[in-house]
């Protein structure tokens, strides 16, 4: 039996139980004439002011609350975005939760999850080896199992955030997407592929999705940088490269260049944005992606768990 494919129809499912657990996060524009770009219109989605810093609380309220078993406890491996995500949506909930991050999570991120009161284990060197720890512990316990980026309710969750914003922004020609393991793309992909052009970005030193594209399978990438806490998978989940016919095209930045990104932000927004947030804005600053004239371009700032940020 061939694995379900997330769609439109449990993107709204999703959206239609995670509702009153969400934040409709806001929405700006304005002309890419204040980065010292062509003067396209950008508007910004500001989903770093979600539950838990990240988009990822959608994904984990969906994952609790339309999956079985989640009242025996719930486990999740992670980089430390969506381990806060899971641990404050069990908060919420009433539910126990226990999260394994390997040792390159920012302090940050292990702080908010402290702070939601989840059983934390640090340990591994990569995302993986905090994965393959946490499904032992899942298994042995008998607990609901969220993964980060590859599950069905975990990326019908993240799709909500595209139907939110074409409420918010239905002008919008092209979505410039971060992209780790895919979850947020692969959900935004299901959620209004074919309606908007959506373009993902990826550091260079963690192209997983790039990489998959080339090869026509997932394939395993090195792992290293800025982002890689957050976008830092080894391998892009099947769920979004299965709804590969609706990313249009992926592109690479370097850290350098999400470092100068954070930097713009910050000098023009005011707003403080992790590197795995701010690897979009480092696509159009580089020109990895150059907006057509006149194409209305929406960029996702989707996280701001960081505090290692000196600007000024």
């Amino acid at each position: 039996m061939s694995t379900p494919i997330p769609d439109l129809a449990a993107v709204l499912a999703a959206e239609a139980v995670i509702r009153p657990h969400i934040r409709r996060t806001p929405v700006m524009s304005t002309s890419g004439a204040d980065f010292d770009l062509a003067a396209n219109s950008l508007t910004f989605k500001f989903e770093f002011m979600q539950h838990s810093g990240t988009f990822k609380a959608r994904g984990a309220f969906a994952s609790l609350l339309l999956n079985p078993g989640a009242e025996r406890g719930v486990v999740a491996a992670s980089g430390g975005n969506h381990g806060a995500a899971v641990a404050y949506a069990a908060m919420r909930l009433g539910y126990k939760a226990h999260i394994y991050v390997p040792k390159i999570s920012s302090p940050a991120k292990i702080a908010r999850i402290k702070q939601y009161g989840a059983e934390i284990v640090v340990g591994g060197d990569t995302y993986f080896d905090a994965y393959a720890a946490s499904r032992s512990f899942a298994a042995e316990h008998g607990m609901l199992e969220v993964h980060a980026y590859d599950g069905f309710q975990t990326l019908a969750g993240q799709g909500t955030l595209a139907l939110e914003w074409a409420e918010q922004s239905p002008e919008l020609d092209t979505l410039l997407v971060a992209v780790g393991g895919g979850g947020l793309i692969g959900g935004i992909a299901a959620a209004v592929g074919g309606k908007v052009k959506i373009v993902g970005v990826e550091p260079i030193n963690a192209a997983s999705l790039n990489k998959a594209i080339e090869a026509g399978h997932p394939v395993d990438v090195p792992v290293s940088g800025v982002a890689a806490d957050s976008l830092g998978a080894r391998k892009i989940g099947e769920l979004s490269l299965a709804l590969r016919r609706h990313i249009d095209q992926s592109v690479l930045v370097s850290d350098d260049a999400i470092v100068a990104a954070q930097k713009a932000v910050w000098d023009v927004l005011r707003v403080v944005a992790e590197p795995g947030g701010a690897a979009v804005m480092a696509a159009l600053l580089t020109g990895a992606y150059t907006p057509a004239p006149g194409e209305r371009v929406g960029v996702l700032l989707c996280g701001a768990n960081t505090t290692a940020v000196k600007f000024e």
